[in-house]
């Protein structure tokens, strides 16, 4: 009788047991779902909040591009004297001022999109640095002509970042 009766509990437990480790793998994939639903929404939320703040950095990064272009980084600013290496300087200063003021708003713009705004930047400086060293600049004025007809030639540095921004900006829709 006893066998019987350990034959009957065991018959018992099994379903039990069966039951529960269902119950138990069914419960976990429920708060497993539950969790990545929430990190979901949570994520979702953060974004929806993010994405104004990292469109305003776009554009503001956008008009120190436009700002950075030669062109109209000389019409801005004019030339206080007629030495060329003050001008060269001014130009400079006020090309780092502008990046300095726009600093922050990498962390909010993609690594890569950062590096090659940077790029920009120092191309452009590259480029007042070698206009002054040329034999035909004398003067702030010709310093001026020179960039200008260098600029006619070819593209500012500050285009390809532009469109790089146009294209980052793009791929977030």
């Amino acid at each position: 009788m006893e066998v019987s009766r350990i034959i009957d509990l065991f018959l018992y437990t099994i379903p039990a047991i069966i039951t529960g480790l269902i119950a138990y793998y069914f419960f976990r994939e429920h708060t497993k779902n539950e969790d990545g639903r929430r990190r979901f929404l949570l994520k979702k939320d953060l974004q929806v909040n993010a994405l104004p703040l990292r469109l305003q950095a776009y554009e503001r990064m956008a008009l120190f591009l436009e700002r950075l272009s030669p062109s109209k980084l000389l019409v801005r600013v004019t030339p206080i004297s007629s030495n060329k290496e003050d001008y060269e300087s001014l130009l400079i200063q006020n090309i780092e001022q502008e990046f300095e003021h726009n600093l922050s708003q990498q962390i909010y713009v993609s690594d890569k999109c950062w590096s090659i705004i940077v790029a920009a930047k120092n191309a452009t400086i590259q480029l007042i640095r070698k206009a002054n060293l040329s034999e035909k600049t004398d003067s702030a004025n010709k310093l001026r002509e020179v960039i200008l007809t260098e600029m006619m030639e070819r593209k500012p540095p500050s285009d390809a970042a532009l469109s790089f921004i146009k294209e980052e900006v793009s791929d977030l829709w």
